[in-house]
């Protein structure tokens, strides 16, 4: 991605597949340092005064590449922005130096109250340049360049006028920020709302992915729930295959944050993606 702004870059460059550092494998991961390419660390579960979590995480951040993923912007919101939720991450981005630092294209919060979900967008013009200057003045706080998501949804809203690629993509554009494709999410639009997944994927301005989200979820009542309690299913993977066609070698990251397995599931899984990025990679090899 280019850009006439100048932000931060991190020294620690990620590539390859990566894991999502949970607290049920950190033990693990600090005792045995598994060969993992790169960890993506939930921002929100180090906001806490200096203590463990912080001390860990500097453990973590001397032996791997990171990037950081938080929940609570609520870049769609027409709430004020929350500078001091910004200023948090800000803090934890300079001091721990994050290849990146990503968040969720939705809104989380209204009139003051935070609903805790991910919650969908109107597609329509209005919302494009509403998002787009909110992203732009938190990239100017932190002086780096954000990563937005693409969110799963269960419902659409009869005001939008555009498909979701088209909006997500409008929306970077107008921003100057990056995209976090997720491709499950973009699965979950296909069966929830029979969108087609590949058009998605020939859709997105291939120079502004600069990462891509992994996971599985679970079939409930004729709707596909986006639960990150699964291993990648097939649908996803063929979905993935047509992404690093498409968008090239791009970092990619296993998400699983409901029914936790053993890290190895995590680390198998992550060696799939290595493969379909580059078939000559070696395999994670991981235990515990």
């Amino acid at each position: 991605m280019e850009s006439n702004t100048h932000y931060k870059l991190t020294s620690r460059p990620v590539s390859g597949a990566g894991i999502g550092l949970r607290p049920q494998h950190l033990d693990f991961v600090l005792e045995h340092k598994p060969a993992v390419n790169w960890f993506e660390v939930l921002t929100d579960n180090y906001f806490g005064p200096e203590g463990e979590a912080l001390a860990d995480l500097e453990q973590i951040r001397s032996h791997y590449p990171i990037t950081m993923h938080s929940v609570g912007m609520s870049v769609g919101s027409t709430d004020p922005i929350n500078w001091d939720y910004v200023g948090k991450i800000k803090a934890l981005a300079d001091r721990f130096q994050p290849a990146w630092v990503s968040e969720h294209l939705c809104w989380t919060s209204a009139h003051g109250v935070n609903f805790h979900d991910l919650l969908p967008l109107p597609y329509t013009e209005e919302t494009i340049n509403h998002v787009a200057g909110r992203i732009s003045k938190i990239q100017d706080f932190l002086g780096r360049r954000l990563l937005i998501e693409n969110v799963s949804s269960y419902l659409t809203f009869k005001e939008s006028q555009m498909p979701e690629a088209e909006f997500v993509s409008a929306v970077a554009e107008k921003a100057d920020c990056g995209i976090l494709l997720d491709v499950n999410n973009i699965f979950v639009s296909q069966y929830n709302h029979g969108d087609k997944a590949m058009d998605y994927i020939r859709s997105t301005p291939a120079e502004r992915v600069g990462e891509i989200h992994l996971a599985g979820g679970e079939e409930r009542d004729g709707y596909m729930l986006d639960t990150h309690s699964r291993e990648v299913p097939d649908d996803v993977w063929e979905i993935y295959r047509a992404a690093i066609e498409h968008c090239g070698d791009t970092p990619s990251l296993i998400e699983w944050d409901n029914d936790i397995p053993e890290f190895s599931v995590l680390a198998g899984e992550a060696s799939k993606a290595e493969y379909i990025l580059n078939p000559q990679s070696p395999q994670y090899e991981a235990t515990g």
